[in-house]
């Protein structure tokens, strides 16, 4: 699998009394800072050389956010979002409080050209979404995991 082109994430979902809900999780870093519609993302990741996809997917959910969720996992369809990466995900019943998530951090130059390297969590936030204001928040190429998941359960 080329590196870079192909991750693997979780679709989190649970019952409330209002109806399904989805848990997303928004990009932490300069570029993501004030962006939030059409912004936010199941939490996934690139899958490593050699990984089996499932393991990717559950591995990037525990450094962005802290959960292992346990399964069942049902497989979703893979999408292909705007950049040309192939996402391979799996919806999971799990519920947990956003306020304990725990996400990796990353590095980067910041400011840009300053010659300083500034550290960003993964994920900045993440948060319950009943599934119409999921259809706002989300990066519109992810939308088919939300049909699919509407489907199976």
């Amino acid at each position: 699998m080329p590196r870079g082109k192909h991750s693997a994430g979780l679709l989190l979902y649970r019952g409330s009394g209002t109806g399904l809900e989805v848990f997303l999780v928004h990009p932490g870093g300069p570029f993501w800072a004030k962006k939030d519609a059409g912004a936010w993302t199941i939490p996934k990741g690139e899958i490593i050389e050699g990984e089996m996809p499932l393991d990717a997917a559950r591995r990037e959910v525990m450094e962005e956010t802290g959960y292992a969720p346990p399964g069942p996992f049902l497989e979703l369809p893979t999408i292909r979002q705007k950049a040309g990466k192939e996402v391979a995900a799996w919806a999971a019943e799990f519920d947990c409080d956003p306020a304990t998530l725990r996400s990796n951090l990353f590095s980067m130059e910041w400011p840009p050209r300053s010659g300083r390297m500034a550290e960003f969590p993964e994920v900045d936030r993440g948060q319950w979404f009943a599934l119409a204001e999921a259809r706002e928040k989300l990066l519109p190429s992810q939308w088919p995991f939300l049909d699919a998941l509407e489907s199976l359960v």
